[in-house]
């Protein structure tokens, strides 16, 4: 089976069904496992500089917001008809995020294949679960897809379980910088599995941008800053945003310390198995319990400490 994908959770998810070697093209984005999805071609690009431009420099650029209007991908359909893809992964979830299912299946009807188009939407846990087997259905490994389903929600039953009794922090999980944006769809359930309380968005909720009144309002004990597409080290270059707000310091959450860059593209942006290992960081950020492999500064690191 020849495999295109066209949204880096897919391409996790791919790999997570050990068939990473039929991958016959990618995203610029996908990244994981690097030894494995490396070599394979790449089917997009970006249309912005999203290294270059700030937050804020992004959210206008694609409309005024950090997820709507036009996708920064740009589909190379020329090279796409050279792979000859047997399926091709996309998604219908945020037209920023990736090329989405109405684009990827306009370039396909241009081919002279036959090519399934399967897009994935997932707003839940459960859902983004359930996509290991929907996908695993399709190419042909559903057993092993569901093999691997349950292992997944196991190590989910094993966060419950590590900090069930415990004191439920209140957590703000922060997506965007500048427009404030808070983490909605899936994350808020593992705030929850990681025995927290998420505030200011519901589970699978398509979230809006918040005010910083809002924030302040609701006097988190926790803050993670986790935004979409930014790798920690980019979060921190923009800490200021945060650091800079009227009040920050008064947080409950920035007086005890208790604010968190993570790695969102690996373990909270997208729609992937590797969320699973985010409930388990969070555990750790959360309640200081191990919950699956430790824990390494890669995956979590404090947030810079506003100066004067």
């Amino acid at each position: 089976m020849r495999i295109v994908s066209l949204l880096p959770a897919a391409t996790d998810i791919v790999a997570e069904l050990g068939l990473a070697d039929q991958l016959v093209g990618r995203t610029h984005e996908c990244d994981w496992p690097p030894e494995q999805v490396a070599p394979v071609p790449v089917v997009t690009r970006a249309d912005l500089d999203q290294d270059r431009l700030s937050s804020r420099e992004l959210s206008d650029a694609v409309g005024s917001s950090a997820h709507s209007g036009s996708s920064l991908y740009v589909l190379d359909t020329a090279l796409l008809a050279d792979r000859r893809p047997d399926v091709v992964l996309t998604q219908d979830l945020c037209e920023v995020c990736a090329v989405s299912y109405e684009k990827a299946g306009d370039a396909v009807r241009l081919l002279d294949a036959d090519t399934r188009v399967l897009s994935l939407e997932p707003r839940t846990l459960e859902g983004v679960l359930d996509c290991l087997v929907t996908v695993g259905d399709v190419l042909g490994v559903r057993e092993r897809a569901e093999r691997k389903r349950a292992e997944l929600l196991s190590r989910l039953d094993a966060v419950r379980a590590a900090v069930a009794g415990r004191d439920r922090p209140r957590v703000v999980a922060v997506e965007w910088l500048d427009p404030l944006w808070p983490a909605g769809h899936w994350v808020p359930e593992q705030i929850e599995a990681a025995g927290g309380t998420p505030l200011l968005a519901a589970a699978g909720e398509h979230t809006r941008p918040m005010t910083w009144q809002a924030v302040r309002a609701a006097r988190p004990e926790t803050v993670l800053v986790l935004p979409c597409g930014f790798p920690p080290e980019r979060t921190l270059r923009e800490a200021e945003l945060l650091t800079g707000l009227p009040g920050w310091r008064d947080l409950p959450a920035v007086r005890s310390g208790r604010v968190w860059v993570l790695d969102g593209p690996a373990y909270f942006n997208r729609p992937g198995p590797r969320v699973v290992r985010g409930a388990e960081v969070l555990a750790h950020v959360l309640h200081g319990v191990r919950a699956g492999a430790a824990v390494t500064a890669d995956e979590v690191r404090p947030f810079p400490r506003a100066e004067g």
